[in-house]
């Protein structure tokens, strides 16, 4: 079990008119109405220590606390691997199935609150999806989180990335889908190829032939969500396994969250926040990738 969350924020615009549940279960639709309703029922949401009930009318500016109580969190692996660190930053590589940052039922059984019982200043600079393994970079101080943030903006870190891909590719090639969300039954919305989406670019570098498909070497030049997953989807090389993103940008039935591809965060390039120096950083390949 884990020591239960707190989340207490300010209500906008949105409030107006709304209900206790109707709200919850508005914005925060990673549960469904009936769960909310339960949860508000055991006193878990609070307007100023005062409990709430389903039918509660809301307003613009108003707190709202909800206290989750401690709940058991889905099994992960509980370990990553140290791979460079000085006073400002900390390097690791993680394994597929562990989760970068709290979401949806994770909250310590992941990579962030692994890494900060050791560094507990850490903040990762950027994530990885929780099927993916490899390198993750975390700042230790506020002047090297602003400068590698700025740095990640300016496409000033070149991140390499290996997975298998489906089907027969050939390198060069460029993949410029543009990215952004669209309709998903269990989510609302999740990232995918979309014409209304945000400039993408992802380069394929490398590519070898593993039987009837390819182990693919890129380069992501931006980083939008999922972004390696969505672009050989769409060009019709889903990676092997990927539940989500099927050929030529389909969705099916499943979460991004849910496993059984193979692709890993394999090598980071960057200046050093604060001494400018060249850093070359590699993640061990996983043995499906080698």
């Amino acid at each position: 079990m884990n020591h239960g969350y707190v989340h207490r924020w300010q209500l906008g615009p949105e409030a107006k008119g709304a209900t206790a549940l109707g709200l919850m279960a508005e914005e925060f639709p990673h549960s469904t109405r009936e769960v909310w309703a339960e949860r508000i029922a055991r006193g878990e949401l609070t307007d100023e220590g005062v409990v709430l009930a389903a039918d509660a009318p809301l307003f613009p500016g108003q707190w709202l606390t909800w206290s989750r109580p401690p709940w058991e969190e889905p099994p992960v692996p509980l370990h990553c691997q140290e791979l460079y660190r000085d006073a400002h930053l900390l390097a690791v590589s993680k394994p597929s199935g562990l989760p970068v940052m709290p979401a949806g039922g994770y909250l310590e059984h992941t990579l962030m609150a692994l890494v900060q019982r050791g560094a507990p200043d850490a903040r990762p600079v950027h994530r990885l999806g929780r099927g993916t393994s490899g390198l993750v970079l975390f700042s230790l101080n506020t002047p090297a989180h602003r400068a590698l943030s700025a740095a990640m903006r300016s496409h000033g870190l070149s991140k390499r990335y290996l997975g298998l891909a489906s089907g027969t590719l050939t390198a060069p090639a460029v993949f410029e889908a543009p990215i952004g969300p669209v309709p998903h039954a269990r989510l609302g919305t999740v990232h995918a190829a979309s014409p209304a989406g945000s400039p993408s670019c992802t380069r394929l570098e490398r590519a070898e032939p593993r039987g009837a498909d390819t182990l693919a070497e890129l380069e992501l030049v931006t980083g939008r969500p999922h972004q390696i997953r969505i672009h050989l989807a769409h060009a019709g090389h889903p990676l092997v396994g990927d539940p989500l993103y099927l050929p030529g940008g389909a969705l099916a039935d499943a979460l991004p969250g849910d496993e059984g591809y193979l692709l890993h965060a394999w090598r980071l390039s960057l200046a050093h926040p604060v001494t400018g120096a060249a850093l070359e950083l590699e993640a061990p390949v996983p043995a499906g990738l080698t």
